[in-house]
């Protein structure tokens, strides 16, 4: 039996809602902002999303596929690898005169009992890695932002 749990984190941005959701939908740039990760794919429904999760030869390429596509709004991907099953949600919404981008992952864990163990030790380095690419995408996008 899986376990589902999810994390979220979220930064404000000092540009407009259709620039921020530009720059999060260029999955050839996510590698500059997002943590040890390539990422390469399409736009729209049904379009694959591949990425390269790792350092050097230690890692995992997570194949997803956009079920939900909502510009400049919203942006849903299934996991459906091995190693990683569940939803990636990338949402940009107004903020002031700027915007907000919330990213959150509801994964699906494997190995009933093991995996709740891990996850109590993967949880924290997730939600860390998760801030710090955000407040990477910040800086990109132009501001200082907040993790």
């Amino acid at each position: 039996m899986n376990t589902r749990v999810a994390v979220t984190s979220r930064v404000v941005l000092p540009v407009p809602q259709e620039q921020a959701w530009r720059a999060v939908v260029d999955w050839s740039r996510q590698g500059q902002w997002m943590l040890a990760t390539r990422v390469r794919g399409g736009h729209g429904p049904g379009a694959q999303v591949v990425a390269r999760t790792g350092i050097g030869p230690v890692g995992f390429t997570d194949i997803m596929v956009i079920t939900h596509w909502e510009p400049p709004r919203r942006c849903v991907v299934e996991h459906t690898g091995r190693v990683v099953r569940g939803a990636g949600v990338f949402e940009v919404v107004p903020a002031g005169a700027g915007s907000e981008l919330r990213w959150t992952e509801r994964l699906e864990l494997p190995f009933a009992a093991a995996g709740r163990w891990g996850w109590r030790v993967v949880r924290p380095l997730a939600q860390r890695g998760m801030d710090l690419s955000l407040r990477r995408f910040a800086r990109l996008a132009g501001g200082a932002g907040s993790g």
